[in-house]
């Protein structure tokens, strides 16, 4: 049986319900608020993705099928059998493809502001491209208020932080970070043409949250999104951009505890 080495964020009582959060281009910081909010009632489980922060990436490890199949596992050792996951932005894809493929021990599902399907038409562009876009424009996109935005590695609006104090460590996963993104997710750009297709099979309580003010991905793609799982319920959350867990986190913590409870 193979084994991935992976850098895990753990925060919580064990004991307590399982919340599995699925990173975006960025690992989850340990520093991040709403990671202490959803703590307080969930045992907060945050890997990193092989590639991305300290996790190393396999040599034959470079498709989404192969991210999907490393979550199956995860799911399979993580305690409890009433596990709830939350992905964001790429990880929301990732966490949609983990609800298609169905798993016993996944009972709730959280997308926010997720990337992963098409809904525009051939020569409509439905997310910003992440790697041909200025940074200082993707910053821009990215955030409800820029000036605003979190120092450190934090989300979209990469070049922000270079004019923050930032250790030679820090700029390494940066760089590693978009390195492996493009990786997975270059062509066809952050999204998988068969995924919108297969949403219906999603047999779990779905929550889509979004930014009012995302312009990476806007809430009516959003809503598309959701209209295309049965039953989700989908919400925004007011003066967020792609990020709402880290420009809202107290909103973005009471939605969810609203929908888990």
């Amino acid at each position: 049986m193979m084994r991935h080495e992976l850098e895990i964020l753990r925060a919580g009582d064990e004991s307590a319900d399982t919340l599995l959060l699925i990173h975006g281009i960025n690992p989850i910081s340990p520093q991040a608020p709403f990671v202490a909010g959803l703590a307080r009632t969930r045992y907060v489980v945050a890997p990193s993705h092989p590639g991305f922060g300290a996790s190393p990436l396999p040599a034959d490890f470079d498709t989404m099928y192969d991210l999907v199949n490393l979550y199956l596992d995860v799911l399979d050792n993580l305690p409890g059998d009433d596990i709830a996951v939350c992905g964001f932005g790429f990880g929301g894809w990732i966490a949609a493809e983990l609800a298609v493929a169905g798993h016993n021990r996944l009972r709730r599902l959280i997308l926010v502001d997720p990337v992963g399907i098409k809904i525009g038409g051939r020569e409509e562009r439905d997310i910003v491209h992440m790697f041909n876009t200025n940074p200082v424009e993707l910053n821009r996109l990215a955030w409800h208020d820029p000036a605003r935005r979190p120092a450190g590695i934090y989300g979209l609006g990469w070049q922000a932080t270079i004019s923050d104090t930032m250790t030679d460590a820090e700029m390494v996963s940066l760089a590693r970070n978009w390195d492996s993104l493009c990786l997975f997710a270059w062509r066809p750009h952050m999204f998988n043409p068969q995924l919108r297709h297969w949403l219906h099979r999603i047999s779990v309580p779905a929550l889509v949250l979004w930014g009012e003010s995302d312009r990476i991905v806007t809430p009516s793609y959003g809503r598309g999104f959701a209209e295309l799982i049965p039953g989700a319920v989908f919400e925004t959350v007011t003066e967020a951009g792609h990020h709402p867990e880290l420009e809202q986190p107290g909103a973005f913590v009471a939605s969810v505890e609203r929908f888990l409870s």
